[in-house]
């Protein structure tokens, strides 16, 4: 009887720990892939650290066993928006399939470790709001779902030009894939 119990608890410790494992490769996929292939983990590039950034929270998979998909429910306006992590940073934006690039704006920047100085914004663009100054830049790694894409060009704009984050076509031509259906935009790498 206790020999029964003991693989019976043994079961269960490797059922409980298979289970856990999309779940910790969606958190941080990164992270996953340096425990799968035992390298530690990489320094980070940035020359000081961002104090400020929000922790990161596991987010349960849908289907672990499906390819990486992420379906992002039209608003009440039209608009595409949802939860995306930028550098591990949380934070909501609108999908922009006219957008060329991925925007931020200059606070979003710093927060997410991009560090800038004033004679970096070279570039004039037109927005909604204006004309405004800009610089480009790199975000290390960009991730929706279960969606993780790595170096995704980006323009950040001064404060005043730009109130949220864009997800422009920079990051959605990397993916194998996406289409609208129902009132979903389905986004597949």
């Amino acid at each position: 009887m206790r020999a029964m119990l003991k693989k019976l608890i043994l079961v269960g410790v490797v059922v409980g720990s298979s289970a856990a494992v999309p779940i910790l490769y969606e958190s941080n996929p990164e992270a996953f892939n340096s425990l799968v292939t035992g390298k530690g983990p990489q320094p980070e590039a940035s020359a000081s650290p961002v104090e400020d950034r929000q922790p990161v929270q596991v987010l349960a998979a849908t289907n672990p066993l499906t390819s990486r998909h992420h379906a992002v429910s039209m608003d009440g306006q039209g608009h595409f928006r949802d939860e995306f992590r930028l550098n591990g940073y949380r934070t909501k934006a609108l999908i922009d399939t006219g957008a060329t690039l991925v925007a931020i704006n200059a606070s979003m920047a710093q927060r997410i470790g991009i560090y800038l100085k004033s004679s970096d914004f070279i570039y004039e663009v037109n927005t909604a709001n204006g004309s405004t100054r800009a610089a480009a830049a790199k975000i290390d790694n960009l991730q929706i779902g279960r969606i993780y894409i790595e170096n995704v060009d980006a323009v950040v704009l001064e404060d005043s030009a730009l109130t949220g984050t864009l997800i422009g076509m920079s990051f959605l031509k990397r993916l194998q894939s996406f289409h609208v259906d129902n009132g979903k935009l389905v986004l597949n790498q």
